[in-house]
């Protein structure tokens, strides 16, 4: 039996989601269809995390098992001609027969885009958030800060979160400016559903002077999601990279 490990990166836009689902297309369905054309048998993809619709990636990390012995070209090559432009296998590799895309990872990279232009830009409009008006990048900067080191982070997941513990380790938040385009950049061991998002929503509020930087603290303390700011939309956030 053969492990495979895929890089994956897609624009979501157009999809429910990385996750399989019953309605809608998923970008697990797209690429278990390719797959299946190439080795002539299902397999099932089993990925480092699920994003929701409209987020991006560039770095989605995914493994699947086959007996079938297929150069690994079949993989990035062979399934790219079988996808839409806007998904694509990065690189195709053979794994330890114990690796597993999600329970192996070490940590995992997302940046949210925020678009400060004066006016909407037609070519960022699917991967940034636009926003008019000045941020105080400074509050937003101390405020980052709080995120990092272990702490619960109750107050900053959706109400559909299924995950059963909501302590989680931060290793840095950092912002990061270039031009009109604002990039915080967050780094941990895991996330919770629509973690990212909320903390670049309360950040914002931060930055448009709603609310005092040490409300992070509170909040993380508090747990209370009606407590954070609001979440940020989904076109922002990508997922960078994932650490093994």
């Amino acid at each position: 039996m053969n492990t495979i490990r895929l890089t994956i990166a897609y624009d979501g836009t157009a999809y429910i989601g990385w996750q399989r689902q019953a309605q809608g297309a998923s970008i697990q369905q797209l690429i278990e269809g390719a797959l299946a054309q190439i080795l002539g048998e299902t397999v099932v993809l089993h990925s480092s995390g699920r994003t929701d619709s409209g987020v991006h990636a560039l770095g989605m990390v995914a493994h699947f098992r086959t007996e079938r012995n297929l150069p690994l070209a079949a993989y990035r090559e062979g399934v790219n001609r079988l996808l839409p432009r806007d998904v694509a296998v990065q690189e195709a590799l053979e794994a330890p027969a114990d690796f597993h895309a999600r329970f192996s990872a070490r940590g995992k990279w997302y940046r949210y885009a925020l678009y400060q232009g004066v006016v909407c830009s037609p070519l960022l409009d699917r991967t940034a958030w636009h926003l008019r008006g000045a941020l105080d990048w400074t509050a937003m900067e101390e405020g980052a800060r709080l995120f990092v080191g272990t702490h619960d982070f109750a107050a900053f997941r959706s109400s559909g979160c299924e995950a059963k513990g909501t302590v989680r380790e931060i290793y840095a938040v950092d912002l990061v400016r270039e031009g009109e385009l604002l990039y915080i950049n967050v780094r941990g061991s895991g996330f919770l559903r629509n973690m990212v998002r909320v903390m670049v929503g309360t950040l914002v509020e931060i930055g448009m002077g709603k609310r005092p930087a040490g409300d992070i603290g509170r909040l993380l303390e508090g747990g209370d999601r009606c407590q954070a700011g609001r979440t940020a939309p989904s076109r922002g956030l990508c997922l960078m990279e994932v650490w093994y």
